[in-house]
């Protein structure tokens, strides 16, 4: 792949970088303003190197890759694993490096890096004040999963909740911290709800094994279950699980194929999304039932709805870059792909 250099000029007092595009259509250029976008975690490769992150504009012209790298001149870390927003920050959680990196969600320009009180950390969540990151621990170690709580004023680990062990996901809605256990190196089968203010976990819900995504939807918390794969000691049917979070009970169930192991849970409006047998399924906040068929077809690293668009990643053969794909959302016509890093894996919206 073209190396790209940077130019720069002052212009009306604007800094204004420009390069062309490459043979796989990866255009970069820098405006150093990143609100009105798309954030794109990028793994990257495994145990070596680093995961990166691209920004997409919001009128979905171009791709830049590296944009933390090419704001900070240095490098995010092994394992880009997602990334989550608060105030003016972007939390980018570094699984494998064990830190989490913050910058200015506009500019990208990092403000600190916490590596304090994180062990194989997974996901983000803030709420006014605070940020609540799910950890592994030892990944080989069932007993010491936990959630570790950031001042978001000082950018610094004031504590630590145990939580049961793989959690994952992770939602504030506003009242309480929502947390899928989806198993880490095995299966879980456990929501955990925590009080943000006291920093307890006040209830644990049984859903189905391995909770991997959730959307909320007015004070219905929906959580996809992939169920235990063949591997596994007994293989079980993935479900989708709907929860009060009034209460924090479970009202429905709707259980898949034995041998349906369905991901990717995301929401637009009314309209949920999922994948499963290379498809895309749609179904609504309101329904009873399962849809029968696929919406389209099509294989995604993870699928994500929002301003009338899906946006899907593949991460190809995990090894060199992959892509990301975008639907138009109300009759699934592919509207625009994008060649992004290594492992594209996260989508995330600066608005």
């Amino acid at each position: 792949m073209k190396q790209f250099k940077r130019f720069g000029f002052a212009l009306l007092g604007v800094l204004f970088l420009v390069s062309c595009s490459n043979d796989d259509d990866t255009t970069e250029i820098i405006t150093g303003d990143y609100a009105n976008g798309i954030l794109i975690t990028n793994e990257g490769p495994f145990n070596n190197g680093t995961g990166t992150l691209s920004f997409i504009p919001q009128d979905l012209s171009q791709i830049e890759n590296e944009v933390y790298q090419g704001v900070n001149d240095e490098e995010l870390g092994n394992i880009v694993q997602s990334l989550g927003f608060a105030g003016d920050d972007a939390y980018v959680v570094v699984n494998n490096s064990n830190r989490i990196v913050v910058a200015d969600r506009y500019t990208l320009e990092n403000t600190a890096t916490i590596e304090e009180g994180q062990l194989q950390p997974r996901a983000f969540a803030g709420t006014n004040d605070k940020g609540f990151v799910t950890n592994w621990g030892d990944p080989y170690d069932n007993d010491d999963d936990f959630v570790s709580v950031i001042d978001l004023d000082s950018k610094t680990v004031t504590g630590e909740i145990p939580v049961d062990f793989g959690p994952e996901k992770i939602l504030y809605n506003g009242t309480y911290i929502y947390v899928a256990h989806q198993g880490g190196y095995g299966q879980n089968n456990l929501i955990s709800v925590i009080d943000p203010t006291d920093e307890t976990v006040v209830k644990t819900i049984t859903v189905a094994y391995s909770p991997n995504s959730m959307v909320i939807s007015g004070n219905t918390l929906w959580v996809l279950c992939g169920g235990k794969p063949s591997y596994a000691d007994e293989e079980t049917a993935g479900e989708l699980v709907k929860i009060d979070m009034t209460t924090n009970e479970v009202t429905l169930n709707l259980a898949f194929g034995v041998t349906d192991h369905p991901s990717n849970l995301t929401a637009a409006g009314s309209n949920m999304f999922y994948t499963l047998n290379g498809g895309v399924y749609q179904t609504t906040v309101s329904t009873q039932a399962l849809p029968d068929t696929a919406a389209f077809e099509g294989s995604f690293y993870s699928l994500t709805a929002h301003d009338g668009y899906l946006f899907g990643t593949d991460a190809g053969d995990y090894a060199s870059r992959g892509s990301v794909i975008i639907f138009d959302i109300t009759n699934f016509n592919q509207v625009q792909t994008f060649t992004a890093g290594i492992i594209p894996g996260g989508v995330y919206f600066n608005d």
